[in-house]
């Protein structure tokens, strides 16, 4: 087995830095994965991901099983082949597209029915399966199967969704096949912390190469996502990495790392970018808004990414206005190189000990209160 973490240092916040070991290199934690859901991080190649500071990114199981399947996908090399990236990858478990479905698939013991978003054909995704299509795509990073819970859920739902989590996560296990791929586990519970506590104990129980907190950033509010976080994080083990699914605005990667989480993604970055919505340190900005029409600016002074170094506010909003597909590339590459340098300064921080004091000058910039 080629995979490893080790904890590097920490910070008296409780923000922990360290490294990820994987057969196809190694990860700086804490890390944000953009999301290549269809094996392509939108309007961006491979090697512009690399010159933005990215190191590892995420493709979908659901979405690579329906098209082009992931038979071919092995057959042409993996995904590392079949898109050309060289660095560590890892693939959801195709669970919370699913769970996204909504009325179109349904959950029983055995795994979810579904019918496939593209043509109507029915599809079945049991944990076994799961872990088969991803072993087939070859990420360094698998999932186990999970069942999402809906926010808002009862008691008895969220309770009776989690157990389904544990026993799939116990199938996942035992199905996985292949030596140099981890597997991670995944919490549910819901919003309640006594289900967040105990689900976190039982994934722990069954043991696995790292831990994923699930089922939040689904509608509930920043107080209730952090409540459930501050329910789980602490029962994971220190020696594992630690993965917050699905969360990623700037403001809570930082609350996040602060309180433990070593690993994010989300669509976030990428989808605004296609938005005309940029991220800066002093907060977004929407480059359709008139007042940039003019403006010879960057998008964020003292940003080092090609965007900022070639081009213009007025021309990235004469781009966004006229429908130029530049607009959605370099825009992305702005976005993204925001993420990665925002994690970089993380790392930094948490090796001097001064998480506090970057979580008020950040907060600050935005003009936010803590």
């Amino acid at each position: 087995m080629d995979f490893g973490f080790e904890l590097l240092s920490t910070d008296p916040t409780g923000a922990r830095r360290g490294r990820i070991t994987t057969p196809h290199g190694t990860v700086e934690t804490p890390v944000f994965m953009p999301v290549g859901t269809k094996a392509s991080v939108k309007a961006m190649t491979p090697e512009e991901l690399v010159d933005c500071g990215v190191e590892m990114i995420l493709a979908n199981t659901y979405h690579l099983l329906l098209r082009p399947g992931e038979g071919l996908i092995r057959d042409l090399g993996g995904l590392h082949g079949f898109m050309n990236w060289k660095g560590p990858i890892l693939t959801d478990s195709g669970g919370f597209q699913v769970f996204s479905l909504s009325g179109l698939r349904r959950i029983r013991e055995e795994g979810v029915e579904f019918r496939s978003h593209i043509d109507g054909a029915m599809c079945f995704i049991s944990p076994e399966r799961s872990v088969e299509i991803q072993e087939a795509l070859g990420a360094d990073i698998i999932m186990a199967f999970d069942d999402c819970t809906p926010y808002p859920a009862d008691r008895r739902y969220t309770e009776e969704s989690m157990e389904l989590t544990h026993r799939w996560a116990l199938r996942c296990k035992r199905a996985k096949r292949r030596l140099d791929q981890a597997l991670f586990g995944i919490v549910q519970g819901g919003m309640y912390e006594d289900l967040r506590a105990r689900s976190a104990e039982r994934i722990v129980e069954i043991g696995f190469d790292g831990y994923a907190i699930g089922g939040l950033s689904v509608g509930e509010g920043k107080d209730l996502m952090y409540a459930m976080l501050g329910a789980t994080v602490d029962r994971l083990p220190e020696e594992s990495p630690r993965y917050l699914m699905g969360v990623g605005t700037p403001e809570d990667i930082v609350t996040s790392v602060e309180m433990g989480v070593d690993m994010f993604d989300c669509v976030l970055p990428t989808r605004c970018a296609r938005n005309g919505t940029l991220f800066t340190s002093r907060g977004k900005l929407v480059i359709k808004n008139s007042q940039y029409a003019r403006d010879g600016s960057p998008v964020d002074e003292g940003c080092s990414c090609y965007t900022c170094t070639n081009y213009s506010r007025a021309y990235l909003r004469h781009l966004y206005m006229s429908g130029e597909i530049l607009a959605s590339r370099l825009n992305t590459i702005h976005n993204i190189h925001y993420y990665a340098t925002l994690m970089r300064r993380l790392r930094d921080a948490i090796e001097r000990g001064d998480l506090s004091g970057f979580k008020e000058d950040f907060y600050s910039k935005l003009g936010l209160i803590q």
